[in-house]
């Protein structure tokens, strides 16, 4: 007796339905196909289950809610006799119409709304500056930092998601490492090697989300030592130096020149630590000179901290590589890379390799920000480096980067003959700087407005600057075909032209009006 009494019990409290929160209790006795439909129809009219929407087939449905299945069969027929159901067969029933509701009662019309206080241009960019630029439609997009996407390796995925399924045990589908799988980080330290002659342990190295998720956990393991301040290349990048401030650090500018930071000034700010690109220097692409290296090693090994982000190291054209800083002085640098630039950003894998002495801290950081990256796309990652598609890769992108990178330089010359072009040799984009500058009263974050006016998207170089520094444009040209680079430019090169022009007359006419 008291087993039936138990199990009446069980069965009154699973009775019920996932799918809407439905509960036949809350239906009045003899009516459960009206209360149904209700309540169907009530989901497809509020938007909880739009057009398209599959759902549940009866004989499942009625299971959950131990009701009969004609039940549920009626309340669809008679959302279907109303237009709002249809069968498709083997896809099951689905949401095809939603019932019509009154149309508001009009207003009167609101006053133009004004720019957001995100808006890209102009003033000083705000930390939502590069969502919100992203957000705005161009038919041409020279923004920097992005690889040719089309040539992401689709198939090779496929096939690397196919083996490591086939092959994966159960267990590899728990709770793992918080510094990432041991395969990926295998593949990562091999690849280190390979390209960037530094020789890692595998156990040494922490995965991350991007190397926007490495400098973060950087920064929060040097805020958590007492380190405030991490000087910053100058020009630079915009976006490194608000995730850095975003974490509590100041970022006093550095100025760099044709052989990189000025490690003579570095010691001036009196910054314990420094994150720079010495690679290819985001966004002016020299690369850090040797007697520069050896400087800013002898600073180092004084007590310095340097955080490498090795941004653009691997899309090299026209010069031999550039050797890792990590390579030389592996006690006081942290070395940053991801395969954002190899193969897309939407991955978010990137990597950490830390100093001996602040490992265990970074891996800390790493466990209580997310436990670790997904397994899934590190195995997958993994074996898509162990199988070489990686490198083969890569071959495809120099080429193809670097006929638009031609592109993009032929264009320059031809529409804006008075620019300076700089960091050709490597990288994914340009910066052009205006030695002669763009006029009295106008700035490159207004000739990047009036190219998003015309359908051209681009940075100004001021927006990567804290000093100073002459008029310019940063931009990408590896995601963009031949033509396009050639009309954008082109584009560039006419509002330029207008800017002077209408300047020109301007002086002419304040002159005129003086002289009278």
């Amino acid at each position: 007796m008291n087993r039936s009494n138990g199990g009446q019990h069980e069965r009154s409290i699973i009775r019920g339905s996932d799918f809407l929160q439905l509960d036949p209790s809350d239906a009045p006795p003899r009516g459960l196909s009206d209360w149904l439909a209700g309540r169907l129809r009530e989901a497809i009219t509020d938007g909880r289950l739009p057009v398209g929407s599959r759902l549940p087939a009866t004989r499942v449905l009625a299971a959950e809610l131990r009701v009969s299945r004609g039940v549920v069969t009626e309340a669809y027929q008679r959302l279907a006799d109303e237009g709002h159901l249809a069968g498709r067969g083997r896809a099951g029933t689905v949401v095809v119409a939603a019932p019509l509701t009154p149309a508001p009662a009009p207003t009167a019309p609101a006053a133009p709304p004004a720019p957001p206080p995100g808006a890209p241009f102009p003033g000083e960019p705000g930390a939502d500056v590069f969502d919100v630029l992203r957000d705005q439609p161009a038919r041409i997009d020279l923004t920097p930092g992005l690889p040719d996407l089309t040539a992401f390796p689709r198939a090779a995925w496929q096939r690397a998601e196919r083996t490591v399924l086939r092959d994966l045990p159960a267990s590899a589908l728990g709770y793992g490492d918080p510094r990432g799988v041991p395969a990926l980080r295998t593949a990562i330290a091999a690849w280190l090697a390979r390209t960037r002659g530094i020789r890692a342990d595998p156990a040494d190295i922490v995965v991350t989300s991007g190397t926007a998720q490495a400098i973060a956990l950087i920064a929060r393991v040097l805020v958590g030592e007492g380190i405030g301040t991490v000087a910053v290349e100058d020009p630079g990048s915009l976006g490194v130096r608000q995730h850095l401030r975003h974490w509590g650090t100041t970022t006093p500018p550095v100025p760099v020149d044709a052989d990189g930071i000025r490690v003579d000034l570095l010691r001036g700010t009196g910054a314990p630590a420094v994150l720079l690109t010495p690679a290819h220097q985001f966004p002016t692409g020299v690369v850090l000179g040797g007697r520069r290296r050896r400087e800013l090693m002898r600073w180092a090994a004084g007590g310095g901290l340097v955080i490498e982000d090795d941004y653009d190291a691997e899309h090299r054209y026209d010069r031999p590589p550039a050797p890792a800083l990590r390579s030389m002085l592996a006690d006081r640098v942290f070395h940053t890379g991801s395969v954002s630039k190899l193969l897309a950003p939407a991955l978010r894998t990137g990597w950490i390799l830390p100093p001996p002495a602040h490992l265990d801290a970074v891996v800390a950081e790493k466990r209580f920000a997310d436990l670790g990256n997904a397994a899934l796309p590190q195995l997958v990652l993994a074996e898509l480096m162990a199988s070489g598609e990686m490198e083969r890769g890569l071959r495809l992108l120099r080429r193809r980067h670097r006929h638009r990178r031609d592109t993009m330089i032929e264009a320059i010359r031809a529409h804006l003959p008075g620019a300076r072009v700089h960091g050709a040799a490597a990288g994914l984009h340009l910066t052009i700087t205006f030695p002669a500058g763009l006029g009295t009263g106008t700035g490159d974050a207004d000739l990047a407005a009036a190219a998003l006016d015309h359908g051209v998207k681009t940075h100004p170089l001021s927006w990567h600057a804290q000093r100073p520094h002459p008029p310019g444009l940063v931009l990408g040209y590896a995601a963009v075909r031949g033509s396009a680079l050639t009309e954008g430019i082109a584009i560039l090169g006419r509002l330029l032209r207008e800017t002077t022009a209408h300047l020109g007359q301007a002086d002419s006419s304040s002159a005129s009006h003086r002289s009278r």
